[in-house]
C-alpha cells in the first residue's frame, strides 16, 4: 500500500470541503425558491412531514462510514438554515434556557430556529392558539412517571393539533454551589423530574426536603440564591449558570426517555410512517372499552400505548390516551376512527404525524 502524507490527505479533505460549500449554496438558493411557491401559496414553512421524508430518505442512501445518527445531526441544521432562509421559524417551549424541553425543541428545530420561553406548559398552548407563535413544544410523557398532566389536559380542550413528535433521553444531574453532597440542605427540580429521581434521592441525601418548580431551569436559577440548595438538571444548565456537578446519571431509570409533543394549527400529511394519537371516553356500562377497541382489531391497526385518565369532573370515570401506527387520512384508520364514534362518549383526535425516532 503506498504511503500518503498527512498535508496530501489534508488537501483532499480541503477539495471536498469546498465542494460541499458550493454544494450547500446551491441547495440554499433552491430552498429560496422552495419559500417562494410556499409564500405564494399560503403554506407552512415548517412542514413536519416533508422533513420527515428529507430524514427517511438519508436513512434509505446513506452507505456509511456515518451513522444515520450523525448524518441526520448533520442535515438539521442544514433543514434548520434552510428554514431560516425563507422564513423565521419561532418555537414557544416550556422554558427558559438550557431546560429539558429547549434541548427537545432545539433537536428537532435546530440552531436557526427561533426560541419563545415559557413559564407554565400552558403559556405555550396560549401562545399557539393566540398565534403570537406558530408552533410550540411541550413534554407529553415519560417512559417511568407517564403522561405530563398539565399536557393531556390542554390537549382535551385545544383546537391545535400534535404535528410531530420527538424523544429525548433524559439524564439528570445533581447541580450546586455547594462543593460537597454533605452541604447540600435543599433539592429543587420539576416534580417529574424529582418522581425520576426518588430513589437516588432516598438513598443518598434521605433528610433533604424536596421542591417541586415549573421547570428544571428554574430550579437551577433558584441554587443561585439557596446557597445550601441543590438542583436537579441537565449538564447545559449546569454549564449555563455555572453551577458545579455534584453527581451525573442520578435518574433511577437509565433508559429514562420524554417523549415530547409539537404542536401547531393545521394538519400533517401522510409519509407512510406515520402515528395517530386519540382521546375517547366511554359510557359507563359493561364491555364499553372492549367496544371502543375492537374496530382496531377488525382493521388489522396496530395499536401501540393506551392510557387511562382520570375525568376531573366525574368521579371513577375515565379518558383513555390511544396511540395506533397510521394515519387518520387512510382508508383503513377513517374506518376504524368512524366506528370508535358510534361506541365512545367522547372522541377526539388529536394528531396524525410522522413517527419520531425513538432512542
Amino acid at each position: 500500500m503506498k504511503k500518503t502524507s498527512l498535508e496530501t490527505l489534508r488537501e483532499e479533505l480541503r477539495k471536498k470541503d469546498r465542494e460541499i460549500a458550493k454544494l450547500l449554496n446551491e441547495r440554499a438558493k433552491l430552498s429560496i425558491e422552495v419559500g417562494k411557491v410556499k409564500d405564494f401559496n399560503g403554506w407552512e414553512v415548517y412542514d413536519p412531514s416533508q422533513e420527515s421524508k428529507v430524514y427517511d430518505h438519508l436513512r434509505e442512501i446513506n452507505k456509511g462510514p456515518l451513522s444515520y445518527s450523525a448524518l441526520k445531526n448533520i442535515f438539521r441544521e442544514i433543514v434548520s438554515s434552510s428554514r431560516a432562509l425563507q422564513a423565521p421559524t419561532t418555537v414557544a417551549y416550556l422554558g427558559p434556557e438550557a431546560s429539558f424541553s429547549y434541548l427537545a425543541a432545539q433537536s428537532h428545530f435546530g440552531t436557526s430556529a427561533q426560541y419563545s420561553p415559557q413559564t407554565k406548559i400552558s403559556e405555550v398552548f396560549d401562545e399557539v392558539e393566540r398565534g403570537r407563535v406558530p408552533w410550540g413544544v411541550v413534554p407529553g410523557e415519560n417512559s417511568v412517571e407517564g403522561f405530563v398532566k398539565a399536557t393531556l389536559d390542554r390537549l382535551i380542550s385545544t383546537p391545535l393539533n400534535i404535528r410531530a413528535e420527538i424523544f429525548l433521553r433524559i439524564s439528570h444531574c445533581l447541580i450546586s454551589t455547594c462543593e460537597r453532597m454533605e452541604e447540600i440542605k435543599r433539592v429543587y427540580s420539576h416534580p417529574q423530574a424529582l418522581a425520576q429521581c426518588q430513589g437516588w434521592l432516598r438513598k443518598n441525601l434521605p433528610h433533604c426536603p424536596v421542591f417541586g418548580l415549573d421547570s428544571t431551569t428554574l430550579a437551577a436559577r433558584k441554587v443561585l440564591e439557596d446557597r445550601e440548595g441543590a438542583a436537579i438538571g441537565s449538564l447545559l444548565a449546569a454549564a449555563t449558570f455555572g453551577l458545579k456537578i455534584i453527581a451525573e446519571g442520578i435518574e433511577d431509570n437509565l433508559s429514562n426517555t420524554t417523549r415530547f409533543f409539537v404542536i401547531g394549527k393545521g394538519k400533517s400529511m401522510p409519509t407512510g410512517r406515520d402515528k395517530t394519537s386519540v382521546l375517547f371516553g366511554t359510557p359507563h356500562v359493561s364491555g364499553a372499552l372492549h367496544h371502543a377497541l375492537e374496530p382496531f382489531a377488525r382493521e388489522h391497526l396496530n395499536l401501540t400505548r393506551i392510557e387511562s385518565y382520570p375525568m376531573k369532573d366525574r368521579m371513577w370515570e375515565y379518558l383513555f390516551f390511544v396511540d395506533f401506527a397510521g394515519h387518520r387520512e387512510e382508508e383503513k384508520a377513517k374506518k376504524c376512527l368512524a366506528d370508535m364514534e358510534k361506541v365512545t362518549s367522547f372522541m377526539k383526535v388529536l394528531g396524525s404525524y410522522p413517527r419520531g425516532d425513538e432512542p
